[in-house]
């Protein structure tokens, strides 16, 4: 029998849902069926967590990586230091929290990067508290990209079969829209075809958001898709890359759902972020293109004001792990329901 993949899950913030999310999950019998699985964070918030939900675990804190089969009556909670003084407050932005949750991504990427676990997943931090405790790094993304040196790292949305590679994240619509450049759009159809032929995708199918409404009308509502986009599009298709568009935002995400294309390549944060959350939002996840190992995500935030009340769903987190766990036996698996 194949070797079960090794996931690291990082705990996020531990003041907001992530140890609630985490712990829901782990506790799922299902996700330890074809991986072992263990937390990276603190084993305080983690029993908190299982006692807030009134889950019949344990938590056990461990300063080696597992080589035991995982359990879902047992979360192993790999710790830097110990948690034991450590008081994380629940429901609000904490420096030490912050502190934390930023060292814990610190160390699932250094792991990754020694080939010590075969994926990351990683549960929600909070940008504003990452930045009141002095850290440059806006998010996860940025982490890894600091840490692994990668020219370009992308983020790719995902909610059963609907799935929007984006050519940008945290930049300001005016930012964004300055970096729709035939360079940069031609770079991210190069990196969306290497990665989707590497999941398992025969000829990927990659759908072009349009910029400009009505996919600018012909040059009446701007011109950056004859200027950037569709030289970018032609310089793919010389490429082999099965490029299509661009076609206008309102209509290029339906016809993903219908089935005709593999992914959508959009042009900015909003653009991709909001038709995935409409379509699934509870099934919905992240995952990173340009970083040399896996990583997934949930894909919502801290939630503060659900946090420590049980009100949280674990269902992005176990999509998370799960893609994490095919895509490290390295083929694609669908994600979640939308519509059944």
């Amino acid at each position: 029998m194949p070797k079960k993949p090794l996931i690291a899950v990082t705990l996020g913030d531990p003041s907001g849902v992530g140890p609630e999310v985490v712990v829901k999950a782990l506790a799922n019998a299902e996700v330890h069926e074809s991986a072992n699985v263990f937390v990276i964070g603190a084993v305080e918030p983690v029993k908190r967590a299982i006692e807030q939900v009134g889950l019949d675990v344990a938590a056990c804190s461990v300063t080696n990586i597992p080589e035991d089969e995982s359990d879902p009556g047992c979360i192993s909670v790999f710790e830097s230091t110990p948690s034991t003084d450590m008081s994380f407050p629940m429901g609000i932005i904490s420096e030490e929290s912050a502190r934390a949750s930023h060292e814990w991504v610190e160390i699932a990427t250094q792991l990754a990067l020694a080939g010590q676990v075969d994926a990351i997943s990683t549960a929600p931090v909070n940008k504003e508290a990452w930045r009141l405790a002095g850290f440059a790094d806006k998010g996860h993304q940025e982490v890894f990209q600091r840490i692994t040196q990668a020219e370009y790292v992308a983020t790719m949305l995902v909610s059963g079969d609907l799935r929007c590679m984006h050519l940008s994240t945290h930049l300001s619509v005016s930012q964004a829209a300055d970096y729709v450049t035939e360079a940069n759009v031609l770079r991210a159809l190069e990196l969306t075809q290497q990665y989707f032929l590497k999941w398992g995708f025969t000829s990927p199918r990659i759908g072009v958001a349009a910029l400009n409404p009505h996919a600018s009308d012909g040059g009446l509502i701007g011109t950056t898709e004859d200027d950037e986009i569709t030289p970018a599009i032609d310089r793919a298709k010389t490429l082999g890359i099965n490029a299509i568009g661009p076609v206008p935002a309102d209509t290029v995400f339906n016809q993903a759902i219908d089935g005709l294309y593999d992914v959508v390549l959009v042009m900015y944060h909003d653009q991709g972020h909001i038709p995935i959350k409409v379509y699934g939002f509870e099934n919905s996840i992240t995952v990173n293109l340009g970083i040399p190992f896996i990583r997934t995500s949930v894909d919502h935030g801290t939630a503060f004001d659900i946090a420590g009340k049980n009100k949280a769903q674990a269902v992005s987190m176990v999509e998370a792990i799960s893609l994490a766990t095919s895509l490290s036996l390295g083929s694609w698996t669908r994600v979640g329901t939308t519509t059944d």
